[in-house]
């Protein structure tokens, strides 16, 4: 079997990959074809003694399609000229729209329309430039017409098929007037429509142009990922150290790691000893020691010592490149926003032709006129223009959005506004999230011989010559402070520092450091007791003696208890997911009230407690700031960072804090509560509604002197459009 990847261009919803995927997993020798719309992607698995790609190649190009061979990187940046090109239809549309509605409604409110152009003085001018615009609109919008009739004809209708109708109905019934009405031309430009062709095509492509370019998320959050890892390693060979190309570094090569580089391959430290920072895959804030028989990982940046490592994984081996396959996996597998403007119009359409053309004949039959007719086949086709039930869920996401936006809360993903407020379940990630991420000095203790202050003086005058995260939270309490100089300073990584300082010498770190200098622990219980309350220990001797503790613990936002508080009485569960000890995870849990904590998580794990979850048939929400936590965030139903995480978690996330408050999830469900409720409204108001005329303008109230012609049916379908806005520009008015 043989495994190969393509990038499918042209891709523009989820029944495109799935037709993809049916069409190609019925070719003989198909193991597998799975296609992910967001990074526009195909993984096919194939017997090659069978079928060879060029087969494939073509079966996807024949849907309409183009699959081509590129690397995701590559793909990524295809992605993001697609975005572009698209803003740039809707804009080339826009530019053809403006004027035309201008031109063929501007006499109407009384606007200057040149003389050349007068409905009144040159009605065959009138009406031959707004047909070269409507025309223009048609050419930029042309996918439209080749999509949306090819399922027509296939009998699958999608809004692609609501779009080509009912601009092609007022498009041709606009020539129909000029071409075979020509005598009537005064009468009939006022009974032009091109200026509804103009304004569907490019509000269509306004939404289209939005959706395109919210599937760059997790584009971004995959690229971001990649971009960790370095395009070099420092390797050893036959005694010299030579640079190579990543791609080049074999499983069992010595790769020389510097301070400040970021490690290249997982593997195992052979040789020196160093701080990395791990905070990419663990999340938390405080470097851990590496030494000899350690293990060390991609992306990771090694900080002040030097490393040589054995590798052991490289290339797609490495846990980097698993977070990055699972990021993409996962950001294929979510739930999509319920697309009940589609599943009408598989019924709608259809209906819609069979009324329009049982209308005419019906018409025909009774009148023998075929203008008087056919004016009611358009009429019905008209009033059924799509326009209000494409409109209904672009409309109230973008007002929804922008909302969000005022009130501190980026939405990223459609998906979230559906399913947040539905979601049964909050996982918390620790660090930086419930907390600042930054530890903080929360007790000194002294033991008798000096106070707390000299304690603070003697242990900041040493801590401000080392660089250590605890070492910052102590300077940070002294702030203000003046220091003792200080002589012969020595920093043992992962142990403590120490230095002489007032003709004293200071020895601070963990309990290891003590033992390293025979300096007995008096202060084990106490020190014992604050550990059991999630804080971390500094001992802090003097001449040989133990003289006080300092606590350090990362402190929990402020509004972290009123939110768990919040959530819990919308009746959502809580839990706290950490990579940290049982005794922090526990302090965190009990301080802000949390239904349960899970401790000791590593990346990959993560997602699999999001996923247990899942299983049990639950919504999961993850909120997280950290690279460790992109995986979850793909994972689950709604992802949710802050506004000071890392790059890669923004992106991965549907909904991202801005103002690093977490009061804003409350503000999130709040708002996805309201914008699916005018979601259903705008789609109920807009089938309805044309439900409702349909008849009419059919010419079921002909008896009594109710009958509409396709003018009256115009405005009354723009008048559901603008119904429809303005129902979801109520959002804008309603306090989260």
């Amino acid at each position: 079997m043989k495994s190969c990847e393509f990038t499918v261009n042209g891709m523009h919803c989820a029944a495109c990959s799935a037709r993809i995927e049916n069409t190609v997993r019925k070719l003989d020798g198909i193991k597998v074809a799975n296609v992910n719309l967001s990074t526009s992607r195909m993984e096919v698995v194939f017997d090659e003694n069978v079928l060879d790609t060029s087969k494939i190649v073509d079966t996807v190009n024949s849907l309409g399609f183009k699959a081509v061979f590129t690397s995701l990187e590559e793909a990524f940046d295809e992605k993001k000229k697609d975005v572009k090109r698209m803003f740039k239809k809707f804009c080339l549309s826009l530019a053809f729209a403006l004027p035309l509605f201008y031109i063929s409604m501007g006499h109407m409110m009384g606007f200057f329309i040149p003389h050349i152009i007068s409905p009144e003085y040159h009605p065959l001018n009138f009406a031959l430039i707004q047909l070269v615009l409507a025309i223009g609109n048609i050419i930029i919008g042309y996918k439209f017409y080749t999509v949306g009739f090819k399922n027509l004809f296939t009998l699958k209708p999608n809004m692609d098929s609501l779009v080509a109708i009912g601009t092609s109905a007022a498009f041709f019934y606009g020539i129909f007037l000029i071409v075979f009405d020509y005598k009537n031309i005064h009468h009939n430009v006022h009974n032009l429509y091109f200026e509804s062709v103009g304004m569907i095509i490019t509000l269509i492509l306004l939404g289209r142009y939005l959706e395109n370019r919210s599937k760059l998320k997790t584009n971004y959050a995959i690229k971001s990922l990649m971009q960790l890892t370095p395009k070099t390693a420092k390797v050893e060979r036959d005694g010299l150290q030579i640079e190579v190309d990543i791609k080049d570094v074999s499983e069992n090569d010595i790769v020389l790691i510097f301070p400040g580089e970021n490690i290249p391959v997982d593997g195992e430290v052979i040789e020196g000893k160093s701080t990395v920072d791990e905070s990419m895959l663990t999340g938390e804030s405080i470097d851990v020691i590496k030494q000899v028989g350690d293990k060390v990982f991609s992306g990771c940046v090694n900080k002040y010592g030097h490393l040589k490592i054995k590798a052991k994984s490289v290339g797609e081996k490495t846990v980097l490149s698993q977070i990055i396959k699972m990021v993409e996996k996962a950001s294929s597998t979510k739930p999509h926003l319920a697309k009940l403007a589609d599943k009408i119009a598989l019924v709608f359409v259809p209906s819609v032709i069979i009324i329009a053309t049982l209308t005419f004949l019906m018409w025909f039959l009774i009148t023998k006129d075929f203008n008087h007719s056919i004016k009611f086949f358009i009429t019905v086709l008209v009033i059924a223009c799509p326009c209000a039930l494409g409109l209904a869920t672009p409309t109230a996401v973008i007002v929804a959005v922008g909302k969000g936006a005022t009130e501190g809360v980026l939405i990223k993903d459609s998906n979230a506004l559906e399913l947040f407020s539905k979601s049964d379940v909050i996982v918390f990630d620790k660090t930086g999230t419930l907390t600042y991420g930054k530890p903080e000095v929360t007790d000194i203790v002294s033991y008798g011989n000096y106070s707390d202050d000299e304690i603070l003086k003697y242990a900041y005058s040493v801590e401000k010559a080392s660089e250590h995260p605890l070492s910052e939270a102590i300077v940070n309490k002294a702030h203000g402070m003046i220091s003792f100089d200080i002589f012969d300073f020595n920093a043992d990584v992962g142990y403590g520092v120490t230095a002489t300082a007032n003709g004293k010498k200071i020895v601070i770190g963990s309990e290891k450091i003590l033992n390293l200098n025979n300096i007995k622990n008096t202060m084990q219980d106490l020190a014992d007791k604050l550990t059991k309350n999630g804080k971390t220990i500094m001992y802090v001797a003097i001449d040989g003696t133990v003289e006080g503790i300092f606590a350090v613990m990362d402190e929990i936002k402020k509004e972290a208890k009123d939110v768990i508080t919040q959530l819990r009485a919308l009746g959502k569960e809580t839990y706290i997911l950490t990579g940290d000890n049982k005794y922090v995870a526990m302090a965190v849990c009990k301080k802000i009230g949390a239904d349960s904590e899970i401790h000791e998580v590593l990346p990959d794990e993560k997602s699999y407690v999001i996923e247990k979850l899942q299983k049990e048939g639950k919504i999961v929400a993850m909120v997280g700031d950290g690279i460790n936590d992109s995986v979850a965030l793909a994972t689950s139903d709604i992802g949710v960072s802050v506004s000071d995480a890392t790059q890669i978690a923004v992106e991965a996330a549907d909904v991202v804090i801005m103002n690093n408050n977490l009061s804003g999830i409350i503000k999130a469900i709040n708002l996805s509560k309201m914008t699916i409720k005018n979601i259903k409204q705008n789609l109920f108001f807009a089938f309805v509604y044309n439900t409702i005329l349909i008849p009419v303008a059919a010419g079921a109230l002909v008896s009594l002197g109710i009958e509409l012609n396709p003018m009256i049916a115009s405005f009354a379908m723009s008048l559901s459009s603008v119904s429809v806005v303005l129902n979801a520009l109520r959002i804008k008015k309603i306090k989260l």
